[in-house]
């Protein structure tokens, strides 16, 4: 009985590289900004580097299919769309607004320092991260599902998994 190969991008420790901007946006009130936006240049090139190995893996899978270089740019697309939304568009804005209505209701009603505001905000945010990820996954496979998938998916053909 033979193993598949796992998936680098979805089955080891560097799937946690789509979730640096999250953390990104967790630390902003004690980091400086320029430190937020490297998050989401990690979490990009996490997104980017998972869409190229889909788009090469499609292109092993379809070597003999005349329509190669379709299944290539599908897996591609696809990939791209859905980690951008999935791992870095949605969850910033998520975990930016977290956040921002944190640390404003703790100024508004608390009377702690401003350090100890900013900290208690980064533990929310990061604790409110792996609350969203289930719920945010399955949000963009039925958006995807709904809209740009249903141009290239066969009827019948069940979503790939993410």
């Amino acid at each position: 009985m033979g193993s598949a190969e796992p998936d680098l991008y979805r089955d080891t420790w560097v799937r946690y590289l789509g979730y640096a901007n999250e953390v990104g946006e967790s630390f902003r009130p004690v980091v400086p900004v320029p430190v937020v936006w490297a998050s989401y240049g990690v979490a990009s090139a996490y997104v980017t580097a998972d869409a190229i190995d889909k788009g090469r893996r499609a292109a092993t899978a379809h070597s003999q299919d005349p329509a190669q270089a379709t299944q290539v740019a599908v897996a591609v697309v696809d990939t791209f769309v859905w980690q951008s939304l999935a791992s870095v568009a949605i969850p910033g804005i998520t975990i930016n607004r977290v956040c921002a209505a944190s640390l404003a209701l703790l100024g508004a009603l608390t009377r702690w320092p401003p350090p100890v505001r900013r900290w208690a905000t980064t533990a929310l945010g990061l604790a409110t991260i792996p609350l969203i990820i289930t719920p945010i996954d399955r949000t963009v496979d039925f958006l995807m599902d709904s809209s740009l998938r249903k141009l290239y998916r066969t009827p019948g053909e069940p979503p790939a998994p993410h």
